[in-house]
């Protein structure tokens, strides 16, 4: 990889990323993701203006899972009345496994990445129309990737 920062998540956005590949490798969390926006107060942008790449690699240093769920979500009727109502599902750690490789389809988009006090919440669209919450626990995070596109 040509460039690498190192806790500067907040310098990417990652919103309308596409997640390629999500394991675990060394005690790491390690994201492969495509369409990620590179923001102009990003060390290593030096067009200052936003810029884009694909094959990012986000590490989550020491990565633990903390939750894994299936949100719930509310079907109406045509006269707008509530029919259905979802609940969130918790994702047990035994089909951690299987439901982070259904989310690395190449076709599950990020909504957004937050991190607070150590902790990565990545809000994920998935190809089955269903949404997921995923917050994993971690020391720090690196980003590496090889090329600048324009935006």
């Amino acid at each position: 990889m040509k460039y690498r920062t190192t806790n500067e998540l907040h310098h990417f956005n990652f919103t309308e990323s596409y997640i390629a590949q999500i394991q675990k490798r060394n005690g790491n969390f390690q994201f492969t993701l495509d369409n990620v926006t590179i923001l102009p107060d990003n060390s290593c942008n030096r067009d200052i203006r936003q810029m884009r790449t694909n094959g990012l690699e986000l590490k989550i240093q020491d990565g633990q899972v903390l939750l894994l769920v299936q949100e719930g979500y509310q079907v109406y009727d045509a006269d707008g009345k509530l029919a259905h109502r979802y609940e969130d599902q918790p994702v047990g750690p035994e089909e951690y496994n299987d439901t982070l490789k259904s989310l690395a389809d190449g076709e599950s988009c990020i909504y957004t990445v937050e991190k607070t006090d150590g902790n990565y919440r990545f809000f994920i669209d998935a190809s089955d129309g269903r949404t997921y919450l995923l917050a994993i626990a971690g020391t720090g995070d690196v980003e590496e990737w090889d090329r600048f596109y324009s935006k």
